[in-house]
């Protein structure tokens, strides 16, 4: 099995490639990618996406829009109000009240429409997800994914996902149970 930092740092390459970047050799699928990673190395890959993002800005070119999802909830909720009612409800009724409370606000075609919100009027050659880690079970990523496939088009979309991608399923923290997902491709080997 090839080490985190291998992976990590094949990323550059492959992003910058023109087969990421124009889609080719996908058919007619979404260039949706996943790098899946221990989800005890958030701290790590965070450091890296920092670095690679400040890289590709220097050297590069090309613009990378990144979202943070924890950070796109909290965004969302305080917009909304909610952000205090929030956190109060999940002291004094429990986190199954507060998650029943905010399916609608943070429903997953609103939060995709939110996200690409960020980017009108942008040229983008990519973009990053992360946060998909903290902000679970809020958002959940393939209902997620499944909502932003037809705003983003053939912008590739990488998803740095905390736990593992199989090609065919998403396990988040690597022992949650697997969640069917097959429109993505794996970002490096």
């Amino acid at each position: 099995m090839t080490s985190l930092q291998t992976r990590l740092d094949r990323i550059r390459e492959r992003v910058t490639s023109q087969e990421f970047l124009h889609g080719r050799g996908l058919g007619n699928d979404v260039p949706f990618y996943a790098f899946d990673y221990p989800s005890s190395s958030e701290e790590h890959v965070n450091n890296h996406i920092e670095w690679l993002l400040e890289d590709l800005a220097r050297k590069t070119g090309l613009e990378v829009g990144v979202v943070n999802m924890l950070e796109l909830a909290v965004e969302q909720l305080k917009r909304r109000d909610l952000y205090m009612k929030a956190l109060a409800m999940e002291r004094s009724k429990g986190v199954g009240a507060l998650l029943g409370a905010l399916k609608g606000p943070l429903e997953p075609g609103k939060v995709a429409a939110v996200l690409m919100d960020k980017f009108v009027g942008k040229r983008l050659d990519m973009l990053f997800l992360t946060g998909v880690g903290p902000v679970y079970p809020l958002i959940r990523t393939h209902s997620l994914l499944n909502n932003l496939q037809p705003l983003l088009g053939s912008i590739p979309l990488v998803l740095f996902f905390p736990g593992r991608f199989s090609g065919q399923a998403l396990q988040l923290f690597g022992d949650m149970q697997e969640t069917p997902y097959y429109r993505a491709f794996r970002l490096v080997d």
